[in-house]
């Protein structure tokens, strides 16, 4: 919670009562006419009203919670049209994608209080029936506008908070028993990205059948969109085309994770490799990689074995960039680090295949149910060394003499 700025607005406003109340001490002493205090609404203007902003946030959360698109439009500013729309797409969000516990609680003001406009920080809570195990729960921002007796939301997002994409206004959201896929594009995107989605699912199942949650994708606009909407620092997911992470983020076991596409790589894919990406994804959504202590490159590397498992490309091909960083910078020494996987690395195609490759070789040695077995033993907390011997009986030393020799071979 972010309190430095609105703290000076309650200290100013502690002194003009002081003062105010001097004046009319002295006032009642010279004057024989009783005193009788302003309305509420002569007072306006000075900054920020904190009740009526709660209010407006309360109309709003009652408006979601009924479905009542009219309701939203009507706490939107009279001469903002957009906000009407932005405000009432809220809702239909809301209502195809089944949000349940939704609350808005105001907190305090932020930033500037220019001509009547102003920002307030909301605390936010949202669930997606089905889907989401706990209520997501997130402090966003929202834009106010002081409008005569009242204060009208304007939109919420932005700042340096997570920016939920359901709440930032009209998107096409499609719901199914498995799949839920909210899209801020066009219908003809919908419909592909909701077909990627319904394909992962059976990909995800053939290896780990019993995962039955289901599947979330959000698809903001742009990976600049996708930036806000999870308060990342630009340039981070530029290289990457989904990324799996909490959707209020938060790094907790309960907390509701779901895939959140860049469409400026994603888009550019061609239907294979777009279809692989999102099988990769639902993986890491089946097995809870978003807080698991496994390796990344077993994280990863399993999540690619799942998506490529049953795509007919030759070993060559899919392995590509890996097979060209061996030929050109000779064979790595050891699996990939954390720090091999940095979204900004130039190199970060050939990581991911190396890690295919090392997750493959270990079902090859041992089985799919193996590699099954030692994916969980490791998310439990169990050490890579210890786990590899007693499920494949293999060390660590071993089984990297294996892989590397896989690559030389690839390389030629």
């Amino acid at each position: 919670m972010k309190t430095g700025r609105p703290l000076l607005w309650v200290a100013g406003l502690s002194l003009l009562l002081v003062v105010a109340t001097g004046v009319v001490a002295w006032l009642v002493v010279v004057d024989d006419d009783p005193y009788v205090a302003p309305p509420p609404s002569a007072s306006r203007g000075a900054g920020p009203s904190p009740a009526l902003a709660a209010q407006a946030l309360s109309d709003l959360e009652a408006a979601v919670r009924s479905g009542d698109e009219a309701a939203a439009r009507a706490l939107a500013p009279p001469d903002d049209p957009a906000a009407a729309d932005r405000l009432a797409g809220v809702v239909a969000n809301a209502r195809a994608a089944r949000v349940r516990d939704f609350s808005l609680r105001y907190v305090d003001a932020q930033g500037a209080y220019d001509d009547g406009a102003w920002h307030a920080a909301a605390d936010a809570t949202w669930r997606f029936a089905g889907f989401d195990p706990a209520p997501a729960t997130a402090e966003v921002l929202v834009g106010l506008q002081d409008v005569d007796d009242r204060v009208a939301v304007t939109g919420i997002g932005g700042g340096d908070r997570v920016s939920p994409l359901w709440l930032s206004g009209p998107l096409r959201v499609h719901r199914t028993a498995d799949t839920l896929v909210l899209v801020d594009g066009s219908a003809d995107e919908a419909r592909r990205y909701d077909l990627h989605a319904a394909r992962a699912v059976p990909v995800v199942r053939r290896v780990l059948p019993q995962w039955r949650r289901g599947l979330v994708v959000e698809v903001p606009a742009s990976v600049d969109a996708l930036d806000r909407v999870l308060d990342a620092e630009p340039g981070r997911y530029d290289q990457i085309a989904a990324v799996t992470t909490s959707a209020d983020g938060q790094l907790t076991p309960r907390a509701p994770v779901h895939v959140f596409v860049n469409p400026d790589v994603f888009d550019g894919l061609r239907p294979t490799g777009a279809q692989v990406v999102m099988s990769h994804e639902a993986t890491h959504v089946a097995t809870g990689a978003f807080t698991s202590p496994a390796p990344l490159w077993l994280l990863e590397g399993f999540a690619d074995y799942v998506a490529l498992r049953d795509v007919p490309l030759p070993l060559r091909r899919s392995a590509a960039q890996a097979v060209a960083e061996v030929r050109r910078d000779g064979l790595p020494r050891t699996l990939p680090s954390a720090s091999d996987f940095d979204s900004r690395t130039t190199e970060l195609g050939a990581t991911y295949e190396s890690a295919w490759l090392a997750a493959r070789l270990l079902a090859q040695d041992g089985g799919e149910a193996a590699l099954v077995r030692l994916y969980r033993d490791v998310d439990r907390g169990r050490p890579f060394a210890a786990a590899l011997r007693s499920d494949l009986g293999l060390s660590v030393a071993a089984f990297t003499r294996q892989w590397r020799g896989l690559l030389q071979d690839l390389a030629g």
